[in-house]
């Protein structure tokens, strides 16, 4: 498309429009793929100026796009893309993920075309070297020497900028990175080897710089994929956002609008095939929704009427209608998304010491570099050779794989863990996740479903248990829901039923007064022991009980646990009979119920005190103090916004299994990190001496230090392979000495 501000840029806006004030105000990107000169800008900017709805409008020429502040009314996107195209730009919606995808391969792109050059120029270095390492000398040498610099010093100026731009950055700021060295090697090697053939010199380790720089850039770019899975993560939620939705107008008409145009309330039509665009209700239609991407779950879900949905399910099989409840930020989408957001910007205790360690180690490098060039110089009194020994020594203790040792295993076991349904949420509790040797269990919503099943439905009367489920059936209380779900034959006739909220429902059976409710209101003692409900038939007053449906996998993950040395706790605000019947079952010796809030904090404060490092799960608003307190903790994404702010991590689709998985997945980030360190420290204590002792050339010192910088990556990435099917014997394996119970 032709650019119209090339051919003639607009002036820019002076009418200033009043501002309407009663409107609030939301930020827009628009992308534009045409724009490249100034006068585009200003075509943009002074277009966008006179739309009724902006506020105001800036371009980013780089990025190609406009970033807008204009009314929050709906369908505003799509007005301000119309009136860009109006202006003869082409626009189009802005798609973060797609953007954040192509600066990412960009990136690696990048990376390929240096290794590429590097390595192209390193073969026809190396077909050069040949003819010297086969006996050409004098004037053939020397051609071969000035050939291999005139293919050599532009490919290093080229193959190897992403380590000079780095170290002069760290050179400005006043201190030294990783990149430091690096950078100095690779100069050194280049300039002792054009120094040697200015001077007819018998070696050149034009080869050996190559070798450096390629290498080098093959670690990085092993670095950049395995930080690039992790973002992979974030990608995948953002994919599964939906740009236009089909909405329901009041007179029954079907329109294709933008997903900003939609608003709380609104019908939204979803086809079989289709995402889901937002946290809602489906009012209309039956199907079955693919909840995997979301929440880790692999079985189709069937919904109905009254059913809830999130945004990014997949519609399988018949059409839906979906009214919007949450939109926006406001969905479990986004929230995800933004916690993986947080998790990969994040730095852990490692990477800081790591950090730390390469800033020393850029000192003890440049000293020991220096001491070999004096060392040698004033000893043999030749130079040239003991600026060879230097560069050799300098090349080989580059600190490269040290640098790699812990942000490799941390951005692979990140993306390990979502692919697993866990989303690092804060990025110190991977390792906090590794010491843990206590773990400490919610029980309602958290062990539990959270949901109420009748416990004593076989021992009811079935005349008494009809008029239940006859009053039950008008009322929409968990327990109610509870007893009409286990009735299942023909409720009472029970007539002229109301609820009363707080209390229960009554009706007329026979003209005689029957309730359902609370035991005050009933006229019952009550059962400080149980969830209960009573219902009321003239003089007779019979009990309901209720208790917690355990989750499927909970045994299991418990189980694992237990197997792993872990010392296990439940502590439960719910009454002492079901908390220790719960215990029991499960097999967990010590257990506290009644817990308030503050002193489930208590609780956590006493443990760690004693020495323990705990693990907390839970999920309710009362958990969310005892989250906090806890050296690491865990929710799972159907936990309310404060408890799921608080925990280090979210397991998607509340899989409890997934919590063995996770610990075990720390416990093998831990040793590969350790592994790291220990080879990174033990690849110099060897290499180092004999460098220094002058057994080792340039060209020898690039291939070992990149080798080491390679083992290190491939080391961290054995963290991305396949996950198995999580089994109890596996975490104990990687686990410390059992933890005795108390």
């Amino acid at each position: 498309m032709a650019c119209p501000g090339c051919a003639a840029a607009p002036a820019a806006a002076n009418a200033s429009r009043p501002s309407r004030r009663d409107i609030p105000s939301r930020r827009v990107e628009i992308s534009l793929p045409g724009i490249h000169c100034a006068a585009c800008i200003s075509g943009v900017e002074a277009g966008l100026a006179r739309h009724p709805e902006v506020r105001a409008a800036r371009v980013n020429l780089t990025l190609k796009r406009v970033a807008v502040t204009a009314e929050d009314t709906p369908g505003v996107e799509r007005r301000l893309i119309d009136h860009l195209i109006g202006l003869g730009f082409e626009a189009r919606p802005l798609d973060s993920a797609a953007l954040e995808a192509t600066r990412v391969d960009a990136a690696g792109r990048d990376l390929l075309a240096r290794i590429g050059v590097a390595g192209f120029a390193l073969m026809n270095v190396m077909l050069l070297s040949v003819a010297v390492w086969t006996g050409a000398t004098d004037t053939t040498r020397d051609l071969m020497h000035w050939i291999s610099a005139l293919i050599a010093i532009p490919a290093v100026a080229f193959a190897a900028l992403p380590f000079f731009r780095n170290a002069w950055a760290a050179l400005k700021a006043g201190r030294l990175d990783m990149d430091v060295p690096i950078s100095t090697a690779i100069l050194l090697a280049v300039g002792v080897s054009l120094y040697e053939t200015m001077h007819s010199g018998k070696h050149a380790f034009f080869d050996a710089a190559l070798m450096l720089t390629f290498f080098l850039l093959i670690g990085r770019y092993l670095a950049h994929l395995t930080r690039a899975s992790a973002r992979s993560a974030a990608a995948e939620l953002a994919a599964l956002e939906v740009h236009y939705v089909t909405r329901l107008e009041p007179d029954g008409d079907r329109d294709t609008v933008p997903l900003d145009a939609v608003r709380e309330g609104d019908l939204l039509h979803v086809l079989p095939g289709g995402r889901i665009p937002v946290d809602g209700t489906v009012t209309a239609g039956r199907s079955e929704i693919d909840p995997s991407m979301l929440t880790g779950e692999t079985m189709p879900e069937a919904v109905a009427p009254g059913a809830s949905v999130r945004a990014g399910m997949t519609n399988l099989s018949g059409p839906i209608t979906v009214r919007a409840d949450r939109l926006g930020d406001d969905t479990l989408l986004r929230e995800i998304a933004r916690l993986v957001e947080t998790a990969e910007q994040s730095r852990t205790r490692y990477a800081t010491l790591a950090d730390r360690a390469s800033q020393y180690y850029s000192h003890i490098v440049n000293v020991l570099a220096i001491t070999a060039f004096l060392g040698w110089g004033l000893l043999s009194g030749d130079w040239r050779l003991a600026t060879n020994i230097a560069a050799a020594v300098l090349i080989i203790t580059c600190p490269c794989a040290l640098g790699l040792a812990v942000p490799s295993v941390l951005t692979a076991a990140s993306g390990r863990l979502f692919r697993r349904g866990v989303l690092l949420k804060d990025g110190t509790a991977l390792e906090k996740l590794a010491e843990v040797d206590t773990v400490v269990f919610d029980k309602t919503g958290t062990l539990t479903t959270g949901r109420p099943v009748l416990l004593n439905a076989a021992s009811l009367p079935p005349e008494a248990f009809a008029v239940a489920a006859a009053l039950a059936r008008a009322s929409a209380h968990p327990l109610a829901r509870a007893i009409a779900e286990a009735h299942e034959g023909e409720a009472a006739p029970v007539t002229d039923i109301v609820e009363h909220p707080g209390l229960g429902t009554e009706g007329l059976l026979g003209g005689a007064p029957v309730r359902l409710g609370r035991a005050e209101w009933v006229g019952a003692e009550g059962d400080p022991e149980h969830t209960a409900t009573w219902l009321c038939i003239g003089d007779e007053i019979r009990p309901l009980l209720f208790t917690d449906e355990l989750r499927a996998e909970a045994p299991g993950a418990v189980a694992a646990l237990r197997a792993a040395g872990l010392r296990l706790e439940l502590l439960s605000g719910d009454a002492a009979r079901p908390v220790a019947a719960l215990a029991d079952r499960l097999g967990i010796e010590a257990h506290t119920a009644r817990a308030t809030p503050h002193s489930k904090v208590a609780h956590l404060e006493a443990l760690t005190h004693a020495g323990r490092k705990v693990l907390m799960v839970g999920d309710g608003l009362n958990d969310a103090a005892a989250l906090a307190a806890a050296h690491v903790s865990i929710s799972p994404a159907s936990a309310v916004d404060a408890t799921r702010s608080t925990a280090d991590l979210i397991v998607l689709g509340n899989r409890l299994d997934r919590i063995p998985e996770a610990l075990a997945l720390a416990r093998t980030a831990r040793s590969r990190v350790m592994e790291n360190f220990a080879m990174a420290f033990g690849y110099n204590v060897i290499t180092v001496p004999i460098a220094y002792a002058g057994f080792v050339t340039p060209l020898i010192a690039a291939v070992a230090m990149s080798a080491s910088s390679i083992v290190v990556a491939l080391n961290a990435l054995r963290l991305g392979a396949p996950p198995r099917r999580a089994r109890a014997p596996a975490l104990g394996s990687a686990s410390p000495s059992p933890v005795p119970a108390e």
